[in-house]
């Protein structure tokens, strides 16, 4: 996303989410890019109840090191009926140059639901 603008979420990865090879494990990444696609749903249609039903295209570019910053940025792709796509892009800035580069990119899709975890209309 070329366009200067805050992220819908921002975390420091740490020790306990790195893999023996002393990257950031992917299941981490996914966590928080599910997390920040929930934020942006909510966003574009309103205070309703989220589950997560697709990652799509979920494209893993470059590793993330501890002590990276990782900034999440969304957008809403498509409105349905009673879904909404949203799409994060993941970028890490590296601890140690302060470089920021791409490391992550995903389609999400989300359903609103009911109490009784049936689908209700977003809009």
């Amino acid at each position: 996303m070329d366009v200067q603008r805050d992220p819908t979420l921002r975390v420091t990865l740490m020790p306990r989410d790195t893999n023996r090879h002393g990257t950031i494990f992917g299941g981490i990444i996914m966590s928080h890019i599910d997390l920040a696609g929930a934020i942006e749903a909510r966003k574009s249609c309103g205070p309703l109840n989220f589950v997560t039903v697709a990652l799509d295209h979920v494209v893993f570019h470059k590793p993330v090191f501890l002590g990276d910053v990782v900034s999440l940025y969304t957008e809403t792709l498509k409105v349905g009926r009673t879904s909404v796509t949203t799409r994060v892009i993941v970028e890490a800035t590296r601890a140690d140059s302060q470089e920021t580069v791409r490391v992550t990119e995903a389609d999400v899709v989300y359903v609103a639901v009911d109490k009784d975890w049936k689908p209700v209309p977003v809009r």
